[in-house]
């Protein structure tokens, strides 16, 4: 079996992490040059036919109604400056887990394994030493 990829990030008017990654970078850090912030949630997923993950992918890992679903990063501007945080091995991805198990009982199958990293996009006229306190 492969290990199949999914992005999932919050529609506009839904994105209140976004919104408070932001706040924070302007309120705490001082950097105002920033102008917008995209959170977006990587799954990897193995152990899992192509069928169950289709399932997963409108059913467990995002909310059609409010998430966009991509199969690949969206494309970047020039201003936008983006990392990614993920749990090293060994810790505790509750986020992983929760869709592991929700998989699981819906599958009616074996337990797939499931990690999750979040992806943050930042926008603006930031510079290299701003961009390194906000990571």
């Amino acid at each position: 079996m492969s290990v199949y990829r999914i992005y999932v990030e919050k529609k506009a008017p839904f994105a209140v992490e976004a919104a408070g990654v932001l706040s924070d970078i302007r309120n705490t850090l001082g950097i105002e040059g920033v102008e917008s912030v995209r959170v977006i949630n990587r799954y990897d997923v193995e152990d899992i036919s192509v069928e169950d993950f289709e399932m997963a992918k409108v059913n467990i890992f995002s909310e059609p109604q409010v998430d966009d679903i991509y199969d690949t990063l969206p494309e970047f501007g020039g201003n936008d400056h983006v990392f990614a945080v993920q749990f090293l091995p060994g810790q505790f991805d509750q986020r992983a887990d929760s869709a592991a198990q929700c998989i699981q009982l819906a599958a009616q199958n074996q337990r797939p394994t499931v990690a999750s990293a979040k992806v943050y996009v930042v926008s603006g006229n930031i510079n290299e030493d701003e961009f390194l306190k906000i990571k």
